[in-house]
């Protein structure tokens, strides 16, 4: 049969796409990452506080020993939102027939003293702290940890906050610009110094990392950089000389949507005023960098296209992605 103009046209006009990375939350099931929840500052001792998490909702508490735990909002009972409730000891009690459940989720005891049905049960996530959040594996046994500062804590000044306005994509996107390199010195304009970071790329299962040694807004870098999980961004080295950690962890409260904590170190020189100077250019200098990349990060629609030579690193990135385990085992209890 002849080809018509007008199907050579729509031929012509057709989209080029590549394999896609699936989106959070695609045939119901997300990364298996760890995921920060709230800033430690949030949770005093005895303390609730609830979040939407995975597209349902859990809850931080910290008990009398001090240490915080992430379990699934909704009392077994007849589904109250347990971030109504309150710190009983170390347990979780509920406020409306004070049902209690401890760290794991187990319900101890209810209200009217009746025996605890032994299915009532909390789903507990893998909880850690660290870097000033409390943090939330997607899953039942975490399959890596999240990486420390290569300097001694008590040795840091350390600064820790919440970004204000949540990015409408997925976490993993924001990741990708790191494995971008070709935006990296397209956008940002950095002047590099060293060699080709896309020539230098470690990767395990669960991270990516490269040196970057370049100049942006007439200050030099001298660190390296990654990507851990699909939800965290660390760098540490030197900022003019000078030794500095940065940190980006992204939330995933529900598909399509990324709230951004920041963590800013820098080492203690015996005058904290003067550290925290630094800290304070640092911190200025990072969110710069990171706005240039903000109006594209709230309207872009990912779709994998035609990716070139210089996409190598990117390309690998979208293949970790891919491959990056998946599940949901608190669906059940969350919604």
């Amino acid at each position: 049969m002849a080809t018509t103009l007008k199907d050579a046209d729509t031929a012509v006009q057709r989209r080029q796409l590549g394999p896609q990375v699936p989106a959070e939350g695609d045939n119901g099931v997300f990364t298996q990452s760890w995921f920060p929840i709230c800033m430690s500052s949030e949770l005093a001792p005895g303390a609730v506080k609830g979040v939407p998490f995975l597209g349902g909702r859990v809850v931080a508490f910290r008990g009398e020993d001090g240490k915080a735990s992430v379990v699934s909002a909704y009392c077994p009972h007849l589904g109250a939102d347990l971030a109504v409730g309150s710190v009983a000891g170390n347990s979780l009690r509920c406020a409306y027939h004070q049902w209690e459940f401890d760290k794991g989720g187990n319900c101890l005891k209810t209200g009217c003293g009746d025996p605890a049905p032994s299915r009532a049960k909390l789903f507990s996530f893998p909880t850690q702290e660290r870097h000033g959040i409390i943090w939330a594996y997607n899953g039942n046994e975490p399959h890596y940890d999240l990486p420390d500062w290569p300097v001694p804590r008590e040795n840091l000044l350390i600064e820790t906050t919440a970004f204000p306005v949540p990015m409408n994509v997925d976490p993993w996107v924001i990741c990708a610009q790191t494995p971008d390199i070709q935006h990296v010195k397209l956008l940002h304009k950095f002047d590099m110094h060293g060699p080709d970071p896309a020539n230098h790329v470690e990767w395990t299962d669960h991270s990516m990392y490269y040196p970057l040694n370049a100049s942006w807004g007439g200050r030099r870098f001298d660190v390296r950089v990654g990507i851990v999980g699909t939800s965290f961004f660390i760098q540490t080295g030197t900022l003019d000389g000078r030794w500095f950690g940065f940190i980006t962890a992204f939330s995933l409260p529900r598909p399509g949507e990324t709230n951004i904590f920041g963590v800013f170190a820098t080492e203690r020189t015996g005058n904290d005023e003067e550290a925290k100077r630094f800290l304070d250019e640092a911190r200025e200098l990072e969110i710069a960098i990171a706005m240039q990349d903000s109006a594209i990060g709230q309207s872009i629609h990912l779709k994998v296209g035609s990716l070139t030579k210089s996409d190598a690193t990117l390309g690998k990135f979208f293949d970790y992605v891919r491959r990056f385990p998946r599940a949901h085992p608190s669906a059940e209890f969350i919604s």
